[in-house]
């Protein structure tokens, strides 16, 4: 169990930091280290003021008996918190990440229920942290889940083919439109449109000097970069004789 922070504007609310908060559970209840709770908020009120505490999230790719105990708790920490689940079991082969609220329900003056429900969410990343993510999501499919770091040349050559597998996947989609098979959504045709008209439009032999032109400028600095680590490794070796 980790709590969340958050800031907010009007229409959203941006998950920004968490930390992790010790908790036991048993059949019909759960114990939670308050103390450890409350020292760690103090310290990140230190470093981000402007972060509330927004409700709290779980490994899990689903709401278990034991959500209703936890998420009565953030009630009082929270206005109507937010209870994030994170699927690191992978079980649609991704690590999808939903958000619920929750709702009373039940008879006024009789035994009340809660019901969770789903709410929209979006990711925001930076490209760095993307691939680190990647990576990690492809120890699933090892057998010792132990994975190395691709090389400059293995990465280009994996995001080229996603991009061709990508092509390939409009193509036949227009291929089917136009056939007959597959009905036409204008949602997707104007995406496509829109795709189409960001394409810069060059004269395919500029864009040949251009792309030569830009090898040899990155073989240039590459050069010059293996050729200052060996001056400074000879240099290293020249001082300590």
């Amino acid at each position: 169990m980790c709590r969340i922070m958050r800031t907010v504007d009007k229409h959203s609310v941006e998950v920004t930091n968490c930390f992790s908060v010790p908790h036991n559970e048993s059949e019909d209840e759960v114990a939670v280290d308050m103390e450890f709770a409350k020292n760690m908020y103090e310290l990140h009120k230190k470093v981000s003021p402007n972060e509330l505490i927004l409700g709290w999230y779980a490994t899990g790719h689903d709401i278990t008996e034991h959500s209703v105990l936890i998420h009565e708790y953030y009630s009082r920490e929270a206005p109507n918190p937010i209870h994030l689940t994170v699927d690191t079991g992978l079980q649609n082969g991704r690590m999808s990440i939903k958000a619920y609220v929750s709702t009373l329900m039940g008879v006024p003056g009789r035994t009340m229920g809660v019901m969770f429900t789903p709410l929209t969410v979006k990711y925001a990343y930076y490209d760095t942290e993307r691939i680190g993510v990647d990576l990690i999501m492809k120890t699933c499919f090892s057998p010792n889940r132990v994975i190395g770091l691709s090389s400059d040349l293995q990465q280009v050559g994996g995001a080229s083919a996603r991009i061709q597998d990508a092509l390939s996947t409009v193509l036949q989609y227009a291929e089917d439109v136009l056939s007959g098979k597959v009905s036409a959504d204008n949602t997707v045709g104007r995406f496509l449109m829109s795709l189409v008209n960001q394409v810069p439009k060059i004269v395919p032999d500029d864009f040949e000097t251009m792309l030569n032109s830009n090898i040899n400028d990155l073989l240039m600095v590459t050069y010059l970069a293996n050729l200052t680590q060996s001056q400074i490794a000879l240099n290293e070796k020249l001082v300590n004789l």
